[in-house]
């Protein structure tokens, strides 16, 4: 069946094909689904990018943003603005719901708007987002690190946790659970993340409290693993935990997180014993789930999914029985690939390649192979470690290269530039050029939650504003009794 072919039962629902051109389809607006619709920027395709967000997320730096080191536009250009002058390419604001293989449709809605779309060729890069291993409850109360919105949350936890203490110590109240924070995953998220509180607390905020002492806070990373960074090997590990240490980092390993609430967690070790930590501010950051399209996908192709819900692929990205589907980034299970950036930028190139090689007549390439450029993590200033093939990198050298790295793949001269300005406020000075925080920022997910339909909620649906006519009259006579008031000067006249 062709993109776009609408049977009977379908009759009722707004498809709309683009033009006669083959039609690719890309899920997702992250490395996969920008390095993806970019690839294909010369085809002779029409490409229709769907995403739930209206940006380019640069996630590795998602904790600098969480900390104020960054904004969130440094990291986040929005997706029109990158891809504006790729003629061929669209942009549209929904999250995907369903995606039906036989007839190649694709089901969008945001905010109660529903929209179809077909395609001849597919790419779901739609990513993953933060595991809870089945406590989704936990969320509540300690927000994980995958989006602008979970970064600005804990932005205005870290640093309000700070202004309550104060506030507290100001009335003679114990504020230990507040000048205490836990990072939840020892992995290179949590590591990043819990060495930038630590800096905050014993460097950038030392002289800006009276009546607390921001060097006093505790920072704990837990992780029920043996050993930080695992995917790093023993001896980074083992280096790692050593500066964290000396950072003033609580390393507690071995630790199973079983519960969590407002006031803290409680961590229960291999022989049974259990031990509370009272914490306001949590950060989530010890696992990752594939988007739940994967479900859909394995149903409809009997494709396994492994315990993290990736899908497994062919050895050419692409699901069996729909050569014409791809799958890319953290999505797949193929080959123990990482859930990293580079695999979903070299997977999404991949796919581009191939599609646009089918329609020129050209053979297939040979089965789609990952070129790992190496792994990194920044635990502090000055202190990283880096993993590239057999080399191990420690200490400044690593540092340098991470910043290296990371400022390439910033989206933008602009964004780039600026980066580099809070890096050097940041990391050579000691202020925080992105501090500011808001109670909108700490509870609007919250309670966005407790509505039945979520933002949906909040806005008229389509048909429900008819009276749009009479809502501009009457802007209007206000605007002209405005313009009247102030051409007779009768502004301030004693009425």
């Amino acid at each position: 069946m062709a993109a776009g072919d609408i049977t009977p039962e379908m009759s009722d629902r707004a498809i709309v094909r683009r033009s006669d051109r083959h039609q690719v389809v890309i899920i997702g607006s992250g490395f996969g689904g920008l390095f993806g619709t970019k690839a294909l920027r010369k085809a002779d395709v029409d490409v229709t990018m769907i995403a739930k967000t209206t940006h380019h997320l640069f996630q590795p730096l998602l904790y600098q943003v969480a900390t104020g080191i960054l904004s969130e536009g440094e990291i986040a250009p929005p997706t029109r603005e990158v891809l504006a002058n790729q003629e061929n390419a669209q942009v549209l604001l929904g999250e995907v719901t369903t995606v039906d293989l036989e007839n190649r449709l694709i089901t969008s809605h945001v905010l109660g708007r529903e929209l179809v779309t077909p395609y001849d060729s597919l790419i779901v890069a739609a990513g993953a987002g933060q595991s809870y291993f089945g406590n989704d409850h936990f969320a509540e109360f300690a927000p994980g690190m995958k989006s602008i919105d979970d970064a600005l949350e804990l932005r205005g936890r870290i640093f309000g946790a700070f202004e309550m203490a104060e506030l507290g110590a100001s009335r003679g109240e114990n504020v230990d659970h507040l000048l205490t924070f836990v990072v939840v995953g020892a992995g290179p998220t949590g590591v990043e993340m819990a060495g930038q509180i630590a800096e905050l607390a014993h460097r950038t905020l030392t002289r800006d409290f009276r009546a607390i002492t921001t060097r006093k806070a505790r920072v704990i990373l837990v992780d029920a693993a043996p050993q930080v960074l695992p995917p790093f090997g023993a001896k980074l590990g083992k280096w790692t935990q050593e500066k964290l240490e000396k950072l003033g980092v609580e390393v507690m390993l071995g630790a199973l997180v079983s519960q969590v609430d407002e006031r803290g967690l409680v961590v229960k070790y291999k022989d049974g014993t259990e031990k509370r930590i009272d914490a306001v501010a949590k950060v989530w950051a010890a696992g990752v789930q594939a988007n739940a399209l994967g479900k859909q996908l394995s149903a409809q192709t009997g494709a396994p999914l492994d315990r993290a819900g990736r899908i497994a692929v062919n050895p050419d990205l692409t699901l069996p029985g729909y050569p014409e589907v791809f799958v890319v980034g953290d999505m797949i299970s193929l080959d123990n690939l990482p859930g990293v950036a580079q695999v979903a930028i070299q997977g999404a190139k991949y796919a581009a390649k191939e599609i646009d090689g089918r329609l020129k007549g050209k053979p297939a390439q040979s089965p789609f192979k990952y070129f790992d450029k190496g792994s990194m993590a920044i635990i502090s200033r000055f202190r990283a470690v880096a993993m590239v093939g057999r080399l191990r990198l420690t200490g400044v050298i690593a540092w340098l290269m991470w910043l290296v790295v990371h400022l390439f793949y910033i989206t933008g001269f602009k964004n780039q530039f600026t980066a580099v300005l809070h890096w050097l406020i940041s990391f050579i000075g000691t202020g925080r050029s992105e501090r500011t925080s808001t109670e909108q920022q700490i509870f609007a997910r919250v309670a966005l939650q407790r509505l039945a339909r979520g933002a949906t909620d909040l806005v008229s649906q389509p048909g429900e504003f008819d009276d749009a006519e009479r809502r501009r009259a009457e802007l209007e006579a206000q605007a002209a009794e405005e313009a009247r008031l102030s051409d007779e000067n009768k502004r301030g006249v004693k009425v």
